[in-house]
């Protein structure tokens, strides 16, 4: 079960982090290795003890993007996603394969494709809830919008890249066709000590 708690727990991002380093040093194809992570990461979110305070702050107005951790090698980032009351993203793309785990609350994700010139929508849009996974990649589905289901309190997901994501070159679009190259960048430059043993607690 999802629960939170109010001392965090950094043994929990440690272990997905080690785990997760080894994975991308072993699985070089992206649909086995979207397999195994989303398994990692359905464990890491399915236990909502360990995101620091910091990297969990929303802002009034608009999403934060709070970097969690950056692989030396540029292989993977780790992200949290926080999400005010009705807080939203543009049709934007990523450009590399992600993984989205739902942590706390809810967001709504609606996929586009481009018909005629247009992005349209591709399907319904769905709904994550705490412990679900989705996946975004440029060889099957990359181009979103995503919102706080939420009107009325904070979200919070978490997204592992198969890159440092805040420096990749990307693109957001308008729903007649327009678009923009952007580089997202990151909303603080705190990065959780997951080495302070002081609060180390059993998993």
């Amino acid at each position: 079960m999802n629960a939170k708690s109010s001392a965090p727990n950094p043994a929990r991002l440690r272990h997905f982090l080690v785990e997760f380093s080894r994975l991308v040093e072993h699985f070089h194809q992206e649909q086995p290795l979207l397999e195994k992570g989303r398994r990692l990461l359905s464990e890491l979110v399915a236990t909502d003890d360990w995101l620091p305070e910091a990297s969990a702050a929303p802002h009034p107005h608009h999403y934060q993007q709070h970097l969690l951790y950056a692989d030396p090698q540029g292989r993977f980032s780790v992200v949290s996603f926080v999400w005010g009351p009705g807080q939203q993203t543009p049709i934007h793309n990523h450009g590399v394969w992600g993984l989205i785990g739902m942590l706390r609350g809810a967001e709504r994700s609606q996929f586009y494709a481009k018909v005629n010139g247009k992005w349209l929508p591709e399907g319904n849009a769905t709904t994550l809830t705490p412990g679900e996974i989705e996946t975004v990649s440029p060889n099957a589905q990359d181009v979103h919008q995503v919102s706080n289901a939420f009107d009325d309190r904070v979200s919070i997901s978490i997204h592992v890249y198969g890159a440092n994501i805040g420096a990749v070159h990307r693109r957001v679009f308008t729903a007649d066709g327009g678009e923009k190259a952007f580089i997202s960048g990151y909303s603080s430059a705190f990065i959780p000590n997951i080495w302070d043993l002081s609060k180390e607690r059993a998993l």
